[in-house]
């Protein structure tokens, strides 16, 4: 394995790299179904949220939609699959509940914080999360993970989104770091590694999706194995 050299930066992405976003948002759902007395089984809802989600987030990172729009649609569009009507009303209460509620559940995913603690005796470590601002500094609070970052860039900071260029190029510019010294973890890889690598960073995805990958790519199925590229 060839070891990636003259690190200083590690950049990551948080949801879905180090926050176990999929394990939280269904602790999530189940509270909010609860709270709001909707009778779904909460498998059959994730079944078709979870891609239904994952397309939403596309267009967001695209521009094509909103970020009012992201958390309405991809909710109407769920019920709508697994053939339960809501109205109009308690969609919108939802969205607002679950973003209440997201945070409130911190899971990460194994060997998290170990490897944060390793890290960070090392390099300098930062965030780049194209999650909604709010949201994302109350994760880092509640799973206490915040203190192990220097910088925390977020999308709506900037005004673009990963992969666009712009938000790699401002958080290299917040965190003092250049290109040739800076690292991106994430699981995306078309937000995370192809943004990174179009301003020449470095870059390991961590396969959470379990996608076929470039065989150049830096990759990993584990958060644990990070250190054996460095």
């Amino acid at each position: 394995m060839t070891k990636i050299k003259d690190i200083e930066h590690i950049f990551f992405d948080l949801d879905h790299t180090l926050w176990d976003f999929d394990r939280n948002s269904r602790l999530a759902f189940a509270d909010i179904f609860q709270k709001n007395k909707i009778d779904v089984a909460i498998d059959d809802f994730l079944e078709a949220y979870e891609p239904i989600n994952f397309q939403y987030w596309k267009y967001y990172r695209e521009s094509r939609i909103t970020k009012e729009q992201l958390r309405y649609g991809r909710l109407k569009n769920s019920f709508k699959a697994i053939g339960v009507s809501i109205d109009d009303h308690l969609i919108d209460r939802l969205s607002v509940d679950y973003i209440d509620y997201l945070p409130k559940h911190n899971y990460l995913f194994d060997g998290a914080v170990e490897q944060l603690e390793d890290l960070h005796k090392r390099f300098k470590l930062h965030i780049i999360t194209n999650g909604f601002q709010e949201v994302q500094q109350l994760k880092l609070q509640n799973s206490k993970i915040d203190h192990f970052f220097k910088t925390v860039t977020s999308s709506e900071s900037v005004g673009v989104k990963k992969p666009d260029s712009k938000i790699f190029l401002h958080a290299m510019d917040q965190a003092a770091a250049m290109p040739e010294n800076s690292l991106m973890i994430g699981d995306n890889y078309e937000a995370d590694i192809e943004g990174a690598l179009n301003v020449g960073m470095r870059s390991i995805c961590f396969n959470y999706h379990k996608t076929d990958l470039p065989p150049a790519i830096h990759k990993i199925d584990f958060l644990s194995e990070i250190s054996r590229y460095l």
